[in-house]
């Protein structure tokens, strides 16, 4: 979950300078590319407990200890390796948690100085922070407007949709905190958006969830993330579901709430995932298009008019967007920080040759070429490509695995929406 749409062009081979056995460090390379990494400085430790998060369990998965942050000398190795490894005007940092501002002031005032330190000649140097905004104060909003971060802010909609699933360590309401962090990002004048996670219980209600991150919050952009958690996604990593585990679309087992179902009580049901977005994208068409950007709408009217796509999830490949953990270790993606998808440690190897590595690639690939026929014969294939690989979690009707979870939804929506983006299209052009 990030602020920041990677960019999802494919991957191409570099070269890079040879490593000495001499050498300390993983040396720098003489040709650069383009990738976005999520930095997570302090892993999973987060001060709330949201019931459905992909990433508080990885604290017993990777082995971390609550408390647990990146060391400065490990801080330094990733920002001068992610710089040299960038050849873009302008370089992107993300960072997210956990809780990131649980990292305190003087940790992101030492990421300042070690950006400027390595900052390269005409390049600009940006940054992004995921937070849940409740331990945001004025010191903090001093910071992020000096230098220019752009916030996202995780949040689920009103009251009783937000306190549903985000709650803190006690089970007790966050709501009240998120709005009053929310409250100084405003009075500050910093730019910051809205991340929603679209849950079993908000999914029923978009035009009141919509209405409220626009009226209420003041949200101008605006990201929609559906939760698909497979009940074992605390021990089993995406794509190594066994086969025979897997249901067929339209069977009980892949909707929630069924006994024999594969996903968590609190995942999205596919079908109220593509009634929430019919509902919000009417409700944005007629009234805010132009003015309010949502994630989700904006990369479908870029496919429809044959541009690249705007995010991962709906690109014809991936592999661009990686992970970075407190201890060094990169991973393949945000979703895929299991043992599995580990691609190696930047105190043994540059961030760079992992980005750009044979198996990354292969990763990268795998999107697209793994897509059963069923895919493949979909009139909407060139607007979904088969949505987030974690996300596929079923057969198809012919029984052919790796078909997504949230196919139904995401096909009633491009149906719905269909005409209206080639009206808008047919207008850009």
């Amino acid at each position: 979950m990030t602020t920041y749409m990677p960019e999802t062009s494919n991957a191409v081979p570099i070269q890079f300078v040879k490593r000495t056995a001499a050498a300390a460090e993983p040396v720098a390379l003489l040709r650069k590319g383009r990738f976005h990494t999520m930095a997570k400085p302090i892993g999973s430790t987060c001060n709330i407990d949201c019931t459905y998060c992909y990433y508080l369990h990885k604290e017993q998965l990777l082995d971390q200890h609550r408390g647990r942050r990146m060391e400065q000398s490990m801080l330094e190795r990733y920002i001068r390796q992610y710089i040299e490894a960038q050849n873009a005007d302008e370089i992107v940092f993300s960072w997210q948690g956990g809780e990131p501002t649980m990292l305190g002031l003087e940790f992101f005032e030492h990421i300042m100085e070690l950006q400027v330190k390595y900052s390269p000649v005409g390049r600009r140097i940006v940054n992004d922070l995921q937070t849940n905004a409740t331990l945001l104060n004025d010191d903090w909003c001093v910071f992020l407007k000096k230098h220019d971060f752009l916030v996202g802010v995780s949040i689920d909609g009103p009251r009783e949709l937000h306190d549903g699933f985000r709650v803190d360590r006690k089970g007790n309401s966050t709501f009240d905190n998120v709005m009053r962090g929310i409250g100084l990002l405003k009075c500050h004048g910093i730019r910051f958006n809205t991340l929603t996670v679209v849950n079993r219980l908000n999914a029923k209600r978009p035009i009141d969830v919509y209405r409220f991150l626009r009226d209420e919050v003041g949200s101008t952009y605006m990201q929609f993330i559906p939760c698909v958690e497979p009940k074992d996604f605390k021990t089993v990593a995406p794509q190594h579901w066994p086969i025979e585990a897997m249901p067929k679309v339209g069977t009980s087992a892949a909707r929630p709430g069924n006994p024999d179902s594969i996903v968590t009580l609190w995942s999205v049901d596919p079908d109220d995932w593509g009634y929430f977005l019919c509902r919000t994208f009417d409700e944005w068409y007629k009234k805010d298009a132009g003015r309010i950007l949502v994630n989700l709408f904006e990369t479908a009217v870029a496919q429809t008019m044959g541009q690249p796509a705007q995010t991962c999830i709906t690109a014809e490949f991936c592999g661009k967007a990686l992970a970075i953990e407190h201890d060094g270790t990169a991973y393949s993606c945000d979703h895929y920080v299991y043992p599995d998808f580990a691609l190696g440690n930047i105190q043994d190897e540059h961030l760079g040759t992992m980005a750009f590595s044979e198996r990354q690639q292969k990763f990268g690939y795998s999107k697209r070429d793994s897509l059963p026929a069923y895919c493949k014969q979909c009139k909407h294939l060139n607007l979904c490509w088969g949505e987030c690989p974690k996300n596929r979690l079923l057969r198809t009707p012919d029984g052919e695995p790796g078909l997504n979870y949230l196919c139904s939804g995401i096909k009633r929506f491009h149906d719905h929406a269909g005409p209206v983006l080639r009206k808008i299209a047919s207008e850009l052009v």
